[in-house]
């Protein structure tokens, strides 16, 4: 069974995940960086077609597939679009050997009491039942921790674990990710408060129940240690959170247990004007990087 082979990649196989899942509000800046100004475009279609084509043109690149890339996060359009004449969760599983997973949150509330929740999500369900019959593995969705607040980092966790809980339901693997903001005055604060959150509602997950964690590289290495180590996790990933590649991967490779999902990291060399070799080149070079730090620890 697909899932079943999905779930055995999830869970050893070496190697890290693409986070391909920028949405609305983090496009601009993501076409600016592959080097596609904001004149360039005018209107939403617009912005996501260019947006789509850069992500295909990832997607389909030789150094893309599961012998490094085990998995890749999407946008609910990129979900929905096609590479290659497939459906791009199709494409990724079926031809790259990527578990495919999708981005379902819709972006964050103002800041309230240290923490930005996530906004409501009333189409979730929909959007669950959809991912399914795409072949979509697991979802991932994004609430921020800007101070070591106890409580607005409870909330944070407590939120992630009910919709972790509605997303379980549909036979999907959650990704919780309550992001430490890297620009936090008390980062190791907030971690600390963080990791004990977690580890109260990993315990109270109900038998044969898992999730994926999806965490800023900590401050102090190893610190999450207790988490990769849960039998209720199937693997901790890490988000690059603004870092440069080279910073993201120097930390990262004093974590044990850990791999990559990074998002602007990975593209962070990657431009419009390249030619198909000189971009084929950039990405393999990004990718073994990040492999490496996923896979060799100091």
């Amino acid at each position: 069974m697909a899932n079943e082979k999905m779930s055995a990649q999830m869970t050893s196989k070496p190697g890290f995940i693409a986070a391909l899942d920028q949405s609305g509000g983090s496009t601009p800046g993501a076409l600016r960086l592959y080097g596609i100004p904001e004149t360039a475009y005018s209107g939403d279609d617009a912005m996501y077609k260019l947006v789509h084509e850069m992500r295909v043109r990832i997607m389909t690149a030789p150094a893309f597939s599961g012998n490094q890339v085990i998995g890749a996060i999407l946008f609910e359009r990129t979900m929905d679009g096609d590479a290659k004449g497939k459906p791009v969760p199709s494409f990724l599983w079926e031809d790259r050997g990527v578990v495919p997973f999708l981005k379902c949150d819709k972006g964050l509330e103002a800041e309230a009491d240290g923490v930005q929740l996530m906004k409501p999500m009333p189409e979730l369900d929909a959007l669950l039942a959809r991912a399914v019959t795409k072949g979509v593995y697991g979802t991932k969705m994004r609430s921020v921790i800007n101070l070591p607040s106890k409580s607005g980092i409870a909330a944070v966790v407590a939120q992630q674990f009910v919709v972790g809980d509605q997303i379980a339901g549909h036979g999907l693997m959650p990704i919780i990710e309550p992001e430490v903001s890297i620009k936090s005055p008390d980062k190791q604060g907030a971690e600390t408060i963080l990791r004990d959150e977690i580890t109260a509602k990993l315990e109270a997950l109900p038998a044969g129940r898992k999730v994926m964690l999806k965490l800023t590289i900590p401050t102090v290495p190893d610190f999450y240690a207790s988490l990769v180590a849960h039998p209720k996790v199937e693997r901790v990933v890490a988000l690059s959170g603004g870092y440069t590649r080279d910073d993201a991967c120097e930390k990262l490779s004093h974590n044990h247990g850990i791999i990559a999902s990074f998002s602007r990291a990975l593209a962070e060399n990657l431009r419009a004007q390249m030619s198909d070799d000189e971009f084929d080149a950039a990405l393999a070079e990004s990718v073994a990087q990040i492999y490496g730090a996923s896979t060799v620890k100091a």
